[in-house]
Formats: structure tokens, C-alpha cells, sequence
């Protein structure tokens, strides 16, 4: 190494890659409420000496948003997006993270920059790397058995890793970890979820009643329909908002079309497109919950392959054990609404 590691510089500097930058300034905007998120984080620095912190949410839950405020409010956390373009092979972020941290760093290996960070920290100290979208890696061309993105299996003292990602299966998670790690699901908090959401709302409709109720309910907690919402109709008169909500915002089709090219990928084997189409088609059917069994009835189909399919459209479902049985839904009806709409067109 030409340089020895040095605290990590906050986000204007130029060593924070530039696409970054916006990432972090667009998301952190008119960010209402986490208190919830916070707390868990701080607590969890506090009690472990080293570990991993994980946000788990939905598409829309505000998982990127949280992200992107805690590092404008700590500016010495490093950060790194994965969801970006060509940002989500281990390389770029092995690159990027040493570079961040050593500007003139020939270190290619983080376990070993890490290592030398936490003999430099002093003993309250802690150096904290900030990943966003964890689930948008592409881990095709690592070491079959690696972590995600290499990322360390011990960590050394004072060392700790904040990520998010969408709901996945355990037995998927594409982690091994020996330190202290905590896990939050944001469905697991759905009154403050909503009061979340509704504070975010009424920094655009405080004084429509109405329109705010219909708003929360339709949203489901989600931000990304709440903010396509509002950013689709606030240049009207916010009376008319309430007559156009079964219209949906072009944002948010082009965000749901993104999920169905993930879920059933075109250039995918035609029987493996026929089977994944079948399943889907079922969950949109449905009103409710159904279980793996009765969507395998229903087309006909082996309930393995049926249930490998769910698990592997893991974050774009609402779970729920009903009588011992694991049964599933889409994540949001407005979801549901957009793939009725392209089954009718």
C-alpha cells in the first residue's frame, strides 16, 4: 500500500463517486420519520463491538431512503449502490470501497484494508460501510460458496456493515457471517409504517382530510406508490387527485414492468417462461392469500416447482402461515392492478 487507510470523507468530497452523490442528495429529500430504523441502528453500534445490520423491505418500503438519510446525517459512513448500473459485481465494489477508503491504495483485498482501519480506530470508535440493495448483486462470476460481494465472514473490531435488500429466502441470503448481526423487517412495524407515510403525505396535502385517508389506505405503506402518486398529480387541483387514483402513474409502470422482467425474464427457456407465467397468473387471480398446493392444482403443475418459483420471487410476496401452511399474495394490489391491466390488454 502506498497510503495507510485514513476515516473515510464525507459525501462531497471527490472520492465519493459522483453517481453516488445524487443517489444519496434524491433520496434523502423530504424524508420523513424512521425513528424506528434509527434507534435499532444506534442500539446495535452500541451493543456490538463489530457486526452486520440489515434493512429488509419490500420493493417501496423506503429501505434506499433510510439508507441515503443516515449517511447524510453521518458523513464519515462510506456508501455504495448496488442497484446502479454496472455497480453490482464484486470488483466495482471492492474498487470502489478500497479506493474510498485509501484514495492511492493498491490493497485489493477489503479483508485485509479492514483490518488495517480497525488497528488504527480508537477503542469507541467505529468505521461503518453503508451498502444499498444487497439483492442487486450479481454474484455469477464469484468464487462458487463467496459472500455477496466478498464481503467478510469475521469482521474485525470496530467494523461494521449496514445493508439493505428485499425479502429473501434464508437458505439464499448468499451470506455466511460469524459476528454479531440483526436483522430488521420493516413489515414487521406497520403502525409506524403508516404514521410514517402519512406524515409524508401531509407535507403535500395538510389541509385535505379526505384526499390524505384515501391516500394512506391506497399507498399500503409503500412510499413508491405514495410518492408516484403525488408527484403524478400535485401540478392539478388536488380535488381531482381523488378521481385519478385507479390511474397508474407512468413511474410506477415502468417500475413494475422492471419486476416482471426480473420474475419472468424474456430471454429465459420457454418451458421455464410457460410454468413462471402460469404461477403469476394465478396470484393475480386470487383477491387473497393461496398456498403453493393450490396454485400447483390449479395449473397442473408439481408443487416443487411451483414452490421454487415463489422462493424465488421471494420479494415480490406478501407470506403469511395460515393453519401451519405458508400461503402468498403479491406485495401490493397496485402491483396486481398493473399485471390485470397487461393480461386484459
Amino acid at each position: 500500500m502506498n497510503t495507510s487507510p485514513r476515516p473515510p470523507t464525507p459525501i462531497n468530497s471527490p472520492s465519493y463517486p459522483r453517481e453516488f452523490q445524487q443517489v444519496i442528495l434524491e433520496k434523502s429529500q423530504n424524508f420523513v420519520g424512521r425513528a424506528f430504523v434509527f434507534t435499532a441502528i444506534s442500539n446495535f453500534l452500541q451493543r456490538c463491538d463489530r457486526g452486520y445490520f440489515t434493512i429488509i423491505g419490500a420493493p417501496g418500503s423506503g429501505k434506499s431512503s433510510i439508507l441515503a438519510k443516515y449517511v447524510t446525517e453521518n458523513p464519515h459512513v462510506l456508501y455504495y449502490n448496488a442497484q446502479l448500473p454496472d455497480k453490482n459485481c464484486a470488483e466495482e465494489f471492492i474498487a470502489t470501497i478500497c479506493t474510498q477508503i485509501a484514495q492511492t491504495s493498491q490493497e485489493t483485498s477489503l479483508h485485509s484494508l479492514l483490518q488495517q482501519v480497525s488497528d488504527k480506530l480508537e477503542p469507541q470508535q467505529k468505521f461503518i460501510i453503508a451498502i444499498d440493495a444487497l439483492d442487486a448483486v450479481n454474484h455469477t462470476n464469484q468464487t462458487p460458496g463467496s459472500n455477496l460481494f466478498y464481503l467478510p465472514r469475521y469482521l474485525p473490531r470496530g467494523i461494521y456493515f449496514l445493508l439493505t435488500r428485499r425479502p429473501y429466502v434464508r437458505k439464499q441470503s448468499g451470506l455466511l457471517i460469524e459476528a454479531p448481526s440483526e436483522i430488521l423487517d420493516l413489515a414487521a412495524y406497520p403502525q409506524q409504517n403508516r404514521e410514517d407515510v402519512e406524515s409524508y403525505i401531509r407535507q403535500y396535502v395538510n389541509n385535505d382530510e379526505e384526499l390524505t385517508a384515501q391516500l394512506i389506505a391506497k399507498s399500503e405503506n409503500n412510499f413508491m406508490y405514495t410518492s408516484a402518486k403525488l408527484s403524478d398529480h400535485l401540478s392539478q387541483i388536488l380535488p381531482a387527485i381523488s378521481k385519478e387514483f385507479e390511474q397508474l402513474p407512468p413511474s410506477l409502470e415502468a417500475y413494475y414492468q422492471q419486476h416482471l422482467h426480473k420474475m419472468i425474464p424474456p430471454n429465459s427457456p420457454s418451458q421455464e417462461r410457460e410454468l413462471k407465467s402460469s404461477v403469476l397468473s394465478v396470484l393475480v387471480q386470487v383477491s387473497s392469500v393461496i398456498s403453493a398446493e393450490s396454485i400447483a392444482s390449479t395449473i397442473d403443475a408439481d408443487e416443487y416447482d411451483v414452490e421454487e418459483v415463489l422462493e424465488n420471487w421471494r420479494e415480490f410476496l406478501t407470506l403469511q402461515e395460515i393453519d401451519g401452511e405458508i400461503r402468498y399474495s403479491l406485495y401490493h394490489s397496485s402491483f396486481r392492478d398493473f399485471l390485470l391491466n397487461l393480461k386484459s390488454d
